[in-house]
């Protein structure tokens, strides 16, 4: 019976679906996290009678068709860039951005990755690195006599050093935007890479054209809506359950078929 498989599909479509409905939840608190929503797509048609075919010598044309589905795949698993709450840690290396935009990261390798989360510290030089010890490109290094650090909306980053009054501007911090943001490969760690997907990176200064601004001593949370992820996996829980019976049922007609004598 074709409803074995199908149902079967479809026990795996709403497994991916609890997946990536706990990888939400488990990344609740995780700084700048995108939730996830999985998409599916139904699979081939077998036509036993096509439509539109002609029925009979006079041209009669077949109003409906009979069209039996193989059941559900999974099409792609989207991420939601709608923008999370910020929150105010006092913290002045702490930065959130309020809008568009990414920061850029160089890595090890010299690649450069991309992130929302401006939780960032100081290296052992004074140059302003993630939380990973990976500089936050373009490169900005604080003097060594800093005692405040100021950095404004527009990503100036400015400092104030022992025995002045005054703030001296020390370096600017640049945004990467992307055509397609959902394109973008997460590599773990908070980290995104480009992809042919998402298009080039357009960089440019906070603030600027469609560019967000920075929010010094913020940070941005995740956009996860725990109301809205226990709704959808009481409802991924309850089609797995739908399916689970759908074999069950399919198992006890093939059993009662094989007992007619």
């Amino acid at each position: 019976m074709r409803s074995l498989n199908i149902a079967a599909t479809g026990m795996l479509a709403q497994q991916l679906n609890v997946e990536v409905i706990s990888n939400n939840i488990a990344n609740l608190n995780t700084t700048a996290f995108k939730r996830q929503r999985a998409e599916f797509q139904d699979l081939l048609y077998q036509t036993e009678r096509r439509v539109g075919a002609t029925s009979s010598d006079t041209g009669t044309v077949v109003p409906v068709g009979v069209q039996i589905g193989s059941g559900v795949k999974a099409a792609a698993v989207y991420r939601m860039s709608d923008q999370g709450n910020l929150i105010n840690t006092n913290n002045p290396l702490d930065i959130a951005i309020q809008g568009l935009g990414f920061f850029q990261i160089q890595m090890p390798d010299g690649t450069t990755s991309y992130t929302r989360d401006g939780s960032l510290q100081l290296s052992p030089t004074g140059e302003i690195v993630t939380a990973d010890g990976y500089i936050v490109e373009p490169g900005i290094t604080l003097p060594s006599n800093t005692i405040a650090v100021t950095i404004n909306a527009n990503g100036q980053v400015l400092a104030q050093v022992a025995g002045s009054s005054t703030l001296t501007t020390v370096g600017q911090l640049q945004l990467a935007n992307f055509p397609n943001e959902a394109g973008l490969q997460a590599l773990g760690g908070n980290y995104l890479q480009e992809t042919p997907a998402s298009g080039s990176p357009v960089v440019g200064n906070p603030g600027a054209n469609a560019f967000g601004t920075i929010q010094q001593g913020y940070l941005e949370t995740s956009n996860v809506n725990i109301v809205t992820e226990i709704t959808n996996l009481i409802t991924a829980q309850r089609a797995y359950e739908m399916n689970s019976k759908v074999i069950q049922t399919s198992d006890d007609m093939e059993s009662t078929l094989s007992q007619i004598r």
